[in-house]
């Protein structure tokens, strides 16, 4: 059962900064089985020539169980605490990348793939509802930088790449599997339940005062506007993460190098480390705009942004800079996404949210159906 208030104040770690940090460090060190995998693909199937078709199965499996089981996972963090929950998610992901090391057939690769995603679901889940927690008065800040600010440190693009170029993909599986399972299992300790007395804040002007449960959230409609616009838009995103090194898709060499702001690297592996940095800085500096009141939102320039840009690749993608550009731009909007946890937070607002936040994480499961189907 979850600790008691008592022991909770007590702890050095009872601060709700420290709690978003250590959930920052957590989602960054999980999150490479989605967004480094891309790196993978061509080195697996130049070893074992399966496909790359089936190779990428085992990418949308992970991200289908990483995002359908998060309520489940929700579940459990609102009964039991964040820290088992984050702890175990480590040792799966540690369990699933030393798998993926020596998985000689496709099914282990899949059931590699499966493990992760159970494990990455029940640390970001687990994470992004913690910090619902202990930021229950500030939903539009915070919270939703969490997963935000997780994307600055969380891509190891540029070290995956080397370590595969240098020792071979199994060495980089081996190598990051244990050393992101060790940093997720030291830093689930600190992990702690937010007091009830902050958990009960009284709601600003912006944030329903009343809290629902989830059955009924699932009767609410804006809580279905929110999860379209999420599959909308991860779909693309979750597509193009998939796809950046394994299909080319008129790109005559993805490898050639590309010289952008005085560097100098191959297309794919540039477009990766511009996405992580798009992904993570615009959306935080979106936010604080609006907190200062100097810009204002809009919900759907994110959606149309998108459209133009994957518009864009369709028609000039095959040039390596374009590539690179474009796809950055996209993560931008894509990372974006991820504020639909503030309006929950407006909209849905409930003193246990992890369940809630949790249903609300399934439509990047679509999107991951959609983005195959692309």
């Amino acid at each position: 059962m979850v600790a008691d208030s008592d022991s909770t104040r007590s702890s050095a770690f009872a601060n709700p900064w420290v709690q978003l940090v250590l959930g920052v460090a957590c989602m960054a060190s999980v999150a490479n089985l989605q967004y480094g995998w891309t790196l993978f693909v061509n080195p697996i199937d130049a070893k074992y020539h399966w496909g790359r078709a089936a190779i990428q199965v085992a990418f949308t499996t992970f991200v289908l169980i990483e995002t359908w089981l998060v309520p489940m996972e929700g579940y459990l963090v609102d009964r039991f605490g964040p820290r088992p929950v984050v702890l175990g998610g480590g040792i799966l992901v540690a369990i699933a990348w030393v798998l993926n090391s020596f998985a000689d057939s496709l099914a282990l690769l899949y059931f590699a793939a499966a493990i992760g995603g159970i494990g990455t679901g029940s640390v970001y889940g687990t994470c992004v509802g913690n910090a619902l927690k202990w930021f229950p008065a500030a939903a539009d800040w915070p919270p939703a930088s969490l997963p935000l600010a997780s994307r600055r440190r969380r891509s190891h693009g540029v070290p995956i790449s080397r370590i595969i170029g240098t020792e071979g993909y199994q060495h980089a599986f081996l190598l990051f599997g244990i050393l992101q399972g060790l940093i997720v299992f030291i830093m689930s300790f600190g992990l702690l339940v937010a007091p009830p007395q902050l958990i009960a804040a009284h709601p600003r002007p912006n944030q329903a005062a009343h809290s629902f449960a989830p059955t009924q959230v699932l009767r609410k409609p804006v809580f279905y506007v929110m999860y379209l616009m999420f599959v909308l838009v991860a779909a693309g995103g979750l597509m193009i993460d998939g796809q950046h090194r394994a299909d080319r898709q008129g790109l005559s060499d993805r490898e050639d190098p590309v010289s952008l702001l005085g560097l100098v690297m191959p297309a794919a592996v540039f477009a990766i480390t511009l996405n992580r940095i798009f992904d993570g800085v615009r959306p935080p500096v979106l936010r604080l705009g609006v907190r200062l009141h100097r810009t204002r939102e809009h919900d759907g320039d994110r959606v149309r942004d998108g459209g133009a840009a994957l518009f864009t690749l369709s028609q000039s993608g095959s040039n390596p800079v374009i590539f690179v550009l474009v796809t950055a731009l996209y993560f931008g909007v894509f990372g974006e996404i991820y504020s639909v946890f503030r309006h929950a937070g407006r909209h849905l607002r409930r003193q246990v949210p992890a369940a809630n936040a949790g249903m609300l994480y399934t439509a990047k499961g679509m999107g991951a159906l959609l983005g195959a189907v692309g």
